[in-house]
């Protein structure tokens, strides 16, 4: 009975609800299969929904942000993340994607070494009002 629960859920619809940015970036490597991203189901939106509000004022309300959520600096910031990149010149041979949410960029695709993964974090972590970055970048 679970897994057939599980095959349910597996297949219901699922969206980015809460349109969370997600951009592909660079576009240097051919095979590299491109990621989810920031997709849920109905259900899990609503899970979300209440945390998502909570950690977004948050932020504000400490003195931390000058908006007042969180989550309102993503759409600003990807864009950024996008230029960043382009006006480097150091990436063209990779295939990342850039997903935003909370003022964390999660950095998603393909790179060639393990130094073209790190010097991307260390850019992305330079880039204003970036609070952190996740790194999921994988080699090829």
């Amino acid at each position: 009975m679970l897994s057939a629960a599980c095959f349910a859920f597996a297949d219901e619809a699922r969206s980015n609800f809460f349109n969370d940015p997600f951009l592909q970036v660079t576009h240097g490597i051919g095979d590299c299969q491109a990621p989810e991203g920031p997709m849920l189901t109905e259900a899990q939106a609503r899970a979300e929904a209440h945390s998502r509000v909570e950690r977004g004022t948050s932020c504000y309300q400490s003195g931390l942000c000058r908006l007042p959520n969180s989550y309102l600096y993503d759409r600003e910031i990807i864009p950024r993340v996008k230029r960043a990149i382009e006006v480097d010149g150091r990436f063209a041979e990779t295939s990342v994607w850039a997903e935003g949410q909370r003022r964390i960029v999660t950095l998603k695709g393909c790179v060639q070494t393990s130094g073209q993964a790190k010097e991307l974090e260390k850019l992305v972590r330079r880039i204003d009002d970036v609070e952190n970055v996740v790194n999921l970048l994988t080699y090829k």
